[in-house]
């Protein structure tokens, strides 16, 4: 039987599609060191996890069973892709499911630190009556930048736009503007421009320290920032000396450097205690409705791969989806991208009389992957022959 280790809360949804995919599912509610990862992964075949577990190279090299590892979440850079992939194990992200979630979180915060909510608010729990219109603005008619146009940032573009926004957005690749919304040569000239600049950048190693003391300092006097990204993006201690020192009149934050592993414990930001500055728990894609919806995207891809082999939106392995033939068994053959691989996978098995009912191959960088539809269970001898291909990363015949 298949069992999968599910870590960091994930929606009972996905739990409940790889159960009814008859997988024995071991769930557990906070994330796991590198060395309780290693324990907790004996004769485990899938793993779930969030933003907070490691997967490095040690864990997926004592990870002998691991067969696939899906991120509950939108980044990937929590997981060794590499190291995954020359196992031959998969991994799975959600990127598209908790797009509205955080596209609305960023609207809402806006609007809040536009209007000044903030400090309203703890005015009156403090028992101070305040009404003024003072530092408090509309946003329509409001110029917002967007760093990073990707799946979050180009639908804010759109929902922001129909608020009455005006939008640019820089992106380091070419993207298609959307609506009215207009591209930045650069980032210097988005930031010059912006009365609200907000950041939806990836995890890529490349982004660490994007924000910083220089950035900040191009911004317009009077402006909104806004980090719904990654952590190690911004310079905390920046941010601060700009809030305080009146540069930057608001500001929303939802990820940080560093940030607790579980719930309850004590959380620790040099943004704390802030005016017009709000703080959240990395929520942006905390909602029911996206929780519910990457619970049941991941766990498909999950159950799919060790069912059928299918590596469709895999972000380490070559895409790949053969529709699948009655009364067959399947060859998923994962193995370095050189030539005349196929040939020999075939040459193999016309040898032993194997015929074909179906097949398909797709390449990614440095690995290939091949399926193949045969009409039964092939001979020990013709999967030692397949294995023993020096190019062979990982073989699995499924039925």
């Amino acid at each position: 039987m298949l069992k999968a280790l599910l870590l960091e809360n994930l929606h009972p949804r996905g739990i409940a599609i790889l159960r009814e995919a008859g997988i024995e599912v071991d769930v557990r509610s906070g994330a796991l060191d590198e060395s309780d990862l290693i324990d907790a992964l004996t004769g485990v075949h899938l793993l779930g996890i969030r933003s907070k577990t490691q997967v490095t190279e040690a864990v997926l090299e004592k990870a002998s069973d691991l067969l696939a590892v899906g991120a509950f979440c939108i980044g990937t850079n929590q997981i060794d892709l590499r190291a995954a992939a020359a196992r031959g194990i998969a991994v799975f992200n959600a990127p598209f499911s908790n797009t509205r979630s955080v596209v609305e979180l960023a609207l809402a915060e806006i609007i809040a630190l536009t209007r000044r909510l903030t400090e309203k608010n703890k005015a009156l729990h403090d028992g101070v009556w305040d009404k003024s219109a003072d530092g408090s603005h509309e946003v329509r008619g409001r110029r917002l930048g967007i760093v990073g146009y990707g799946n979050i940032g180009s639908q804010l573009s759109v929902v922001a736009e129909a608020l009455g926004l005006s939008v640019a957005f820089y992106d380091t690749a070419e993207k298609l503007a959307l609506g009215n919304a207009r591209s930045c040569a650069s980032l210097e000239e988005l930031l010059q421009w912006a009365d609200v600049v907000t950041l939806h950048v990836d995890g890529r190693s490349g982004n660490a320290g994007l924000f910083g003391e220089a950035q900040f300092d191009l911004m317009r006097p009077g402006s909104i920032f806004l980090n719904l990204s990654r952590g190690f993006v911004v310079d905390h201690e920046a941010l601060r000396r700009h809030i305080v020192s009146g540069k930057i009149v608001g500001a929303a934050v939802d990820v940080f450097p560093a940030e607790p592993n579980r719930r309850g414990e004590e959380f620790h930001s040099d943004l704390r205690g802030l005016p017009n500055t709000i703080l959240t728990p990395h929520i942006g894609g905390s909602t029911e409705e996206a929780q519910e919806d990457i619970g049941r995207f991941v766990a498909t891809k999950l159950r799919n791969y060790v069912t059928s082999g299918s590596t469709t939106l895999s972000v380490n392995l070559p895409a790949l989806s053969l529709e699948r033939t009655a009364e067959t068994h399947r060859l998923a053959h994962l193995h370095r991208n050189t030539p005349g691989v196929l040939a020999t996978v075939n040459r193999i098995l016309a040898e032993h009389n194997v015929n074909i009912e179906g097949q398909l191959l797709n390449t990614r960088g440095e690995f290939g992957y091949v399926v193949t539809d045969v009409p039964g269970a092939l001979d020990d001898d013709v999967l030692a022959a397949l294995e023993a291909m020096p190019e062979t990363i990982h073989l699995r015949q499924l039925r």
